[in-house]
């Protein structure tokens, strides 16, 4: 049997999000059948892997925090059932909180004002794990948060 990990992004102006869990892979959709990206994702014995859309995800665990990149932005993620962290640059980033209760998660990417809420079913997968499927489909569909901000 598949598990499921399946919700929206964003509240009604938002997206939905499902993705199928077998085994150690993760594999789904962010958006709509015009307007999305598939997700890729693989767990391994030193974090995750994969694409969403086009774009490289490369994360690693590092002294008990999750860093790496999604695309073009550096993500840091600390937690299990209560994820805390940050993606993108300090000045241009998106703080993230997110809290499992049961097999629901819920949590915020960014401000209350500027940021985007996200609630998510989980089935059986830890709360880290649909903290990172959230934010792997921000950065896909979200345009502002895949520009890179030149220096």
């Amino acid at each position: 049997m598949d598990d499921l990990i399946k919700g929206r992004l964003g509240g009604a102006d938002g997206y939905d999000i499902r993705c199928v869990i077998e085994g150690d892979t993760i594999s789904g959709r962010a958006g709509g059948k015009l307007h999305g990206k598939d997700i890729e994702l693989e767990i391994t014995e030193r974090g995750v892997q994969g694409t969403v859309g086009n774009d490289p995800v490369k994360i690693e665990l590092d002294g008990g925090e999750l860093r790496g990149n999604v695309g073009s932005q550096k993500l840091v993620l600390r937690g299990v059932d209560r994820v805390t962290g940050f993606m993108g640059e300090p000045i241009v980033g998106w703080n993230v909180v997110a809290q499992q209760t049961g097999e629901r998660l819920s949590g915020q990417l960014g401000s209350t004002v500027l940021g985007r809420p996200f609630e998510l079913e989980l089935g059986s997968a830890p709360g880290w794990v649909g903290t990172l499927v959230a934010l792997v489909a921000f950065y896909a569909l979200e345009p502002r948060a895949s520009v890179t901000v030149s220096r």
